[in-house]
């Protein structure tokens, strides 16, 4: 068997305007194996992120996902848009909790032109659950040919 692997090709910096939007990338609902699956592959075991009990002692009503995992959504819409080399910058701000049963939605917009020697853009982007409530906003800055 061969696995086939498909390179991304990043628009061209003449192609993009301020405005676009990048291709928005949703997530099925966050569950509880979601976030043990997460807590394995980042060692981040953490137990307001597992454990019902710890979570109800600290006054949480249930257990919520860690915020660094829809970071990782938003790297991985950026990286589905542009080769990961042509990403300069990513930065993230939390806004707020992300609960169970919330399906992340992630999304992007070009909101500057940087021109010089290195050509690149800054995308705002955003993750948010279903009813549109942001979770986490930040920004990336991505190099393009």
């Amino acid at each position: 068997m061969t696995t086939q692997i498909h390179k991304i090709q990043a628009p061209r910096f003449s192609d993009v305007q301020v405005g676009d939007k990048l291709p928005s990338l949703t997530l099925p609902a966050i569950t509880r194996k979601t976030l043990a699956l997460y807590a394995g592959a980042s060692a981040d075991h953490n137990p307001l992120h597992i454990d019902l009990d710890s979570a109800r002692e600290a006054g949480w009503p249930d257990v919520f996902a860690h915020g660094m995992l829809s970071a990782a959504y938003l790297g991985r819409m950026v990286a589905a848009w542009v080769p990961q080399e042509c990403i300069r910058s990513l930065s993230v701000r939390f806004s707020s909790i992300t609960q169970l049963q919330d399906t992340p939605i992630c999304s992007g917009e070009i909101t500057e032109k940087l021109e010089g020697d290195d050509r690149r853009v800054r995308v705002t982007l955003k993750c948010a659950n279903q009813q549109g409530e942001p979770k986490l906003v930040g920004e990336a800055i991505v190099s393009l040919a």
